[in-house]
């Protein structure tokens, strides 16, 4: 894929304005749920971090925002956002290393290295499970290529001991979800997003530990949205994810503090 022209570019705010990122006018877009992932992440000062699948580095670079301080890198399958990705951090005064290509074949430096944290936010849909759309780099960004349980191999294999991965993911892709972290990954948690009470979830964020030892934890979702039904062309966010989608806070997770981790 060849480069976008800046004519097929707009530039977009997240976080209330602390990153802003250029993102093709009519390819994949990163929406809400790059920023969810970000701010699950109990990620500290001082420590690594490692995309896979980086896009246009919505989601890392949300989470540097919140976090200063962390050793960033992405792996990104197409040059073209591989190449956004580097104009976002740079104008966003982030150092972000992007390497480009395909998260089941990384280049052998990539296989001796360790991170504190993975991130993910794999295309949702399995192959042939959605209508393909028709700009190449989005039907990429949506349709499954590499198998998910691949994704969360890898994640497992890059992790160092202790390590924690975040996914977000579509809330039918949970079976096959925990049974690839079955063996590789322990102390998973579940934390279904659902767009307001009474509604099922569509989405939820997997937390898994490398080498954990607690018990599988489902937690009850999270309400994005006030009230019961949408009435106005408003987003309406509950306080506390208003604070996450413009304030750059942590997405409150269940348990002691906002983005509470376990210690097993």
């Amino acid at each position: 894929m060849s480069g976008f022209a800046d004519s097929d570019l707009t530039r977009n705010d997240f976080l209330g304005g602390r990153i802003r990122l250029w993102q093709p006018r009519n390819g994949y877009r990163a929406g809400v749920d790059p920023v969810f992932l970000a701010a699950s992440v109990p990620a500290a000062s001082g420590q690594s971090v490692l995309e896979l699948g980086c896009g246009a580095g919505a989601a890392i670079l949300c989470l540097a925002a919140r976090v200063p301080g962390l050793a960033l890198t992405g792996i990104e399958l197409q040059p073209a956002y591989a190449d956004l990705a580097r104009r976002n951090a740079a104008g966003n005064g982030q150092d972000l290393e992007v390497i480009e290509g395909d998260i089941s074949a990384l280049p052998s430096g990539m296989k001796q290295r360790q991170f504190d944290h993975v991130i993910a936010n794999p295309p949702y849909y399995r192959a042939g499970a959605h209508s393909p759309a028709t700009d190449t780099g989005r039907s990429i960004a949506l349709g499954e290529r590499t198998p998910l349980p691949v994704w969360i191999e890898v994640a497992a294999r890059r992790l160092a001991p202790k390590g924690y991965l975040h996914m977000i993911q579509r809330i039918e892709r949970l079976p096959d979800m925990l049974a690839a972290c079955s063996g590789r990954l322990g102390s998973v948690e579940v934390l279904p997003l659902a767009a307001r009470t009474g509604r099922a979830p569509d989405l939820l964020i997997l937390r898994a530990r490398k080498g954990g030892r607690a018990g599988f934890r489902l937690h009850f979702p999270l309400i994005l949205h006030t009230g019961d039904r949408h009435l106005r062309d408003e987003d309406h966010y509950r306080p506390e994810i208003a604070a996450v989608h413009r304030d750059a806070e942590a997405l409150p997770w269940p348990g002691t503090g906002s983005a509470a981790i376990s210690r097993k």
